[in-house]
């Protein structure tokens, strides 16, 4: 990754930033990179607090990560119905585009980041608050200049994955023929990360998130399978991670202008 750097890897929801991109993560601030993640949405079941973001403090903290942020908004869900705002948020599905990347924008200038981590256009698997991360970070990109990757998967490897869970009988609440236009055709990426050295950390960090591992959510049993696995084969199966690399369109926004790349960087 060259010399040091500032990278922040923004995702939509508090389990989120381990299996994408935790192996990433984990190597970047192993390489002295200082590594910020952000959320979009917070980790709370209506009003109500769940134990989502200490596990995503947690496991941050095994993956070497200097800080987290929460960028204010409420989980949209996953599903045909959108309900309605909980009190004092909005859901980050209805969230205006402009505000949310803005609100982005002004994080990565304060951290003066090098990197962007977002998702691809289909928001990997299609879940609503994905496909908005993916917008939001897009246009922060273009608002500040900051060099963009988008987590993803080769479409290929997707549905192998997905056929041996299947195979195995493992409960997987997932259309596999949705799976055929989801995450990204091989020749969309543009980076392979081998982070294979970083299995057991990224495993462990998987691990601290109990409520979704021990959960009934739809990929809590293969959550639980991951976790379980030998720390080798963990390796064999989520020791790479695929990033599809973006350039930004036109020039920085007037009003959030580029900030400079010199000078003491945060540490």
């Amino acid at each position: 990754m060259g010399p040091v750097t500032t990278i922040v890897a923004f995702h939509a929801h508090a389990d989120d930033p381990v299996l994408l991109s935790g192996g990433t993560l984990a190597r970047a601030a192993a390489d002295g990179h200082r590594v910020v993640v952000v959320v979009a949405t917070d980790g709370m079941a209506a009003e109500h607090p769940t134990p989502r973001w200490a596990e995503l403090e947690a496991a941050a903290a095994i993956l070497g990560v200097r800080r987290v942020v929460h960028l204010g908004y409420a989980d949209s869900g996953h599903g045909p119905q959108l309900y309605a705002d909980p009190p004092g948020r909005q859901r980050f599905a209805r969230a205006d585009t402009e505000e949310a990347a803005h609100r982005l924008a002004a994080l990565l200038q304060e951290e003066r980041a090098d990197l962007l981590l977002g998702y691809d256009a289909g928001g990997g698997y299609g879940h609503r608050d994905h496909v908005k991360v993916h917008e939001v970070a897009r246009r922060a990109a273009r608002l500040t200049g900051t060099r963009l990757l988008e987590a993803t998967l080769p479409r290929d490897f997707a549905l192998r994955f997905v056929r041996v869970v299947r195979a195995l009988r493992i409960p997987f609440e997932y259309d596999v023929d949705a799976l055929e236009h989801a995450y990204s055709p091989a020749s969309a990426i543009t980076h392979r990360f081998d982070v294979r050295r970083f299995a057991a950390r990224k495993q462990a960090a998987l691990a601290a998130h109990v409520s979704d591992v021990r959960g009934r959510g739809r990929l809590s049993a293969v959550l639980r399978l991951l976790v379980w696995l030998p720390a080798p084969l963990f390796g064999l199966v989520a020791g790479r991670e695929w990033y599809a690399e973006v350039t930004p369109a036109g020039s920085a926004h007037p009003g959030l202008p580029v900030p400079a790349r010199s000078g003491r960087r945060r540490r």
